[in-house]
C-alpha cells in the first residue's frame, strides 16, 4: 500500500475520530479502527492506534489521583484483559483478513446498538471480583480480534456506577492496559515495525487537532443529537464491514 495513501487515510480517520471524542468524550479508537478498516486490515489499523491511544489514555487515567484505590477495585478485570489478550494472540497470526474484518464489523454494530438502546446495567458489589475477571478476558480477546477496547469492558465499567470523573479514570486505566497488551500481541504477530512511526505520529497530531475542533463545536450543538448520529453512523459502518468480511 502506498505510503502517501496510508498517511492520508490515517489523517482523515483520526481527524474524524478526534472530533467525535471532542464532542461526546468517547469513541476515538472505535471510529479510527472502523474507518481505517475500510482501507486496511484491522491488525494494521490497530498497530497505528497504539501510540495515540497510549498517550491519550495515560493522560486520561492519571488526572484526578486515587489510582491505587481504582486499581484495587478493577485488578481482576485488568488481569483478565492481559490473559484474554494472550489467548487471542495465539490465533491472531492465523486469522484471515476477511474474518478479522467481519468480527470488527460485528463489534462495531453491537457497540452502536448498545449505545442506541441505552440499557442501564448494574453490577452488584459482591460480583465484581469474578465478573470483572470474566469481562476482562472477553475484552482482551475482542481487542486482539478487532482492535476495539470497548466491548464488553465499557458497559461493565459503566455498570459499576462510579462518579463521573472516576468513571473517566477507570475507562482510561482499562484502555491503557488494553493498549499495552494489544501492542505486545501485535508485536508477536509481526504487525508492528518501524514503518508505522510516521502514520502513528500523524494519527496522534491529527487526533489532538480533531479533539480541539470537537470541543469548540460541543457548545453549539446538543450532545445527545450528535451522539444519536454517531451511533447510527457507527451501526451502518459496522454492518458494512461485516458484510464485506463475508464476501
Amino acid at each position: 500500500m502506498d505510503s502517501i495513501f496510508i498517511l492520508i487515510a490515517v489523517a482523515g480517520a483520526y481527524l474524524v475520530a478526534g472530533f467525535v471524542k471532542g464532542v461526546i468524550g468517547m469513541g476515538l479508537p472505535t471510529v479510527a479502527i472502523g474507518l481505517l478498516g475500510l482501507t486496511m486490515s484491522p491488525a494494521q489499523a490497530a498497530a497505528i492506534l497504539v501510540v495515540p491511544s497510549l498517550v491519550t489514555n495515560i493522560w486520561q487515567f492519571v488526572v484526578g489521583g486515587g489510582l491505587l484505590a481504582l486499581v484495587k477495585r478493577l485488578w481482576t478485570m485488568l488481569l483478565g484483559i492481559c490473559i484474554g489478550t494472550f489467548i487471542g494472540a495465539v490465533y491472531l497470526p492465523h486469522s484471515s483478513g476477511g474474518q478479522a474484518t467481519f468480527w470488527l464489523g460485528v463489534a462495531l454494530a453491537v457497540y452502536a446498538a448498545l449505545g442506541l438502546i441505552k440499557i442501564e446495567l448494574v453490577v452488584p458489589s459482591r460480583s465484581e471480583t469474578w465478573l470483572g475477571f470474566v469481562i476482562g478476558v472477553a475484552t482482551g480477546a475482542v481487542t486482539v480480534a478487532t482492535g476495539i477496547f470497548a466491548l464488553p469492558g465499557v458497559p461493565y465499567i459503566q455498570a459499576l456506577k462510579m462518579e463521573r470523573d472516576r468513571l473517566v479514570q477507570a475507562l482510561g486505566l482499562s484502555f491503557t492496559v488494553s493498549t499495552v497488551t494489544l501492542a505486545l500481541a501485535l508485536q508477536h504477530a509481526g504487525e508492528i515495525n518501524a514503518g508505522l512511526l510516521w502514520p502513528s505520529l500523524v494519527a496522534l497530531a491529527v487526533a489532538l487537532l480533531g479533539m480541539w475542533l470537537g470541543q469548540l463545536v460541543r457548545g453549539r450543538i446538543k450532545p445527545e443529537t450528535f451522539r444519536l448520529c454517531f451511533f447510527v453512523g457507527l451501526l451502518i459502518l459496522g454492518l458494512h464491514l461485516a458484510w464485506r468480511g463475508l464476501s
